[in-house]
């Protein structure tokens, strides 16, 4: 999902829980559609469909050693500390100096952050117990980001790298090399991407002045580079350094291409993490599924060859922008679907039975839901949890112990 911040993450939980709330909604957690359920099945009880299930697959590097241990997906990784089921036995080893991030978007920035943050400042999320005690024991003192293209083509954005910036103990370590030039385009940018240029330039430049600060922890961006192979130690036992591929620019801009130089250059680490995105997966037979764009096809959210199927959210679009993108996005699919209802594309004179039908055909396959109410139940474990050990939550790490408080 797109990197929130706090305020905006209160405020979608807020207007989801008044929704899930509604009389007229019905909320069926712990169901795997296209597998529990149908995409088919789904449309024979409602009049339309909207798929909206995001990006949970993991796009590949393609390079040797990308297999080796100590190589991990941001993906994993943000979901090991968030406390994500499928992720609570990834026990990453912190014990190296040094750790790479392949990719400069926000999830890339958030992951160099909890590494570099103090335990102390970490105690007082709600990530999970267990990564905390790792992230404390942890001997990861520097991380470098990494990027095919350069300081005017990065992805993430500036509420992320002022974070970084202001990292308590932290100092930046930048390549003057890598800024040549981009003063002179600075006129030229629109406004957001030269605030974030402007500040990343401000920390290049004093990143020489701060080398004898004594900072205990270090981070940089490193740009013109694509990774070209990872690595292994000696014995191959695991990941101990990435080779990189130097680039150049042809073109300019946002359009701006990286192209190979016949370059290479080695960098040491024992942690490597691919940020180089998500994808999402095809979820059912029936639904269209372009696997090169990683996409459903769609116009304006209308599915492709499906009729009476909508989608949102990264699904349709693929995995970019924030949290006020996605949401924007699902409102043109919601016009969407409102204008064919009133046009008569969307089919909406039949009876159809609805949520009575799809409980009745879960229960018949012994499928046992999660209400909201249920869900509710865990919120407020969890919260209980946090509050005993000082935290805004502690998390319940398995579906089953979920599933055991949502259903006492």
């Amino acid at each position: 999902m797109p990197p929130v911040h706090p305020c905006s993450l209160s405020n979608v939980i807020n207007t989801f829980t008044q929704t899930a709330r509604h009389s007229r909604c019905c909320f069926y957690g712990n169901v795997d559609v296209g597998q529990a359920v149908s995409v088919e099945e789904l449309q024979r009880a409602y009049h339309a469909v909207v798929l909206s299930y995001g990006a949970e697959g993991n796009r590949m590097m393609g390079v040797p050693g990308e297999e080796l241990p100590g190589v991990f997906s941001a993906k994993d990784f943000v979901a090991w500390y968030n406390g994500v089921p499928s992720s609570r036995e990834l026990s990453p080893s912190l014990s190296c100096d040094t750790a790479v991030i392949l990719g400069q978007g926000n999830v890339a920035l958030d992951v160099a952050r909890i590494l570099l943050s103090p335990a102390d400042v970490l105690q007082r999320t709600d990530i999970t117990q267990q990564a905390l005690q790792a992230l404390a024991e942890s001997q990861v003192r520097r991380v470098l980001i990494v990027g095919r293209r350069g300081p005017m083509q990065v992805a993430c954005t500036i509420k992320e790298v002022r974070e970084m910036v202001n990292l308590p103990g932290g100092r930046a370590d930048m390549l003057a090399a890598d800024f040549e030039g981009v003063a002179e385009a600075l006129t030229a940018l629109p406004r957001p991407r030269r605030r974030l240029t402007e500040l990343m330039m401000k920390t290049a430049l004093s990143s020489e002045q701060q080398r004898s600060s004594g900072a205990s922890r270090v981070w940089g961006f490193r740009f013109f580079r694509s990774p070209v192979e990872v690595l292994a130690s000696p014995d191959r036992s695991r990941a101990a350094g990435v080779r990189l591929a130097v680039t150049r620019l042809e073109g300019e801009g946002e359009g701006a291409r990286a192209v190979l130089t016949g370059e290479v250059e080695d960098v040491s680490c024992g942690l490597v993490i691919s940020s180089i995105g998500y994808k999402s997966l095809a979820i059912d037979p029936s639904v269209p599924f372009d696997s090169r764009k990683a996409i459903v096809p769609n116009a304006m959210g209308r599915v492709q060859q499906a009729d009476g199927v909508y989608c949102s959210g990264w699904v349709k679009t693929g995995p970019t922008g924030v949290i006020a993108t996605t949401m924007n996005n699902s409102f043109d699919t919601a016009r969407s679907l409102l204008d064919d209802m009133q046009s008569g594309r969307l089919d909406v004179s039949a009876v159809k039975p609805g949520s009575q039908s799809i409980a009745s055909l879960l229960d018949s396959r012994g499928v046992k839901p999660v209400s909201f109410s249920d869900w509710e139940k865990i919120d407020s474990e969890e919260m209980k949890r946090g509050e005993a050990a000082g935290k805004p939550r502690e998390k319940l790490l398995s579906v089953e112990e979920m599933l055991q408080v949502a259903h006492a």
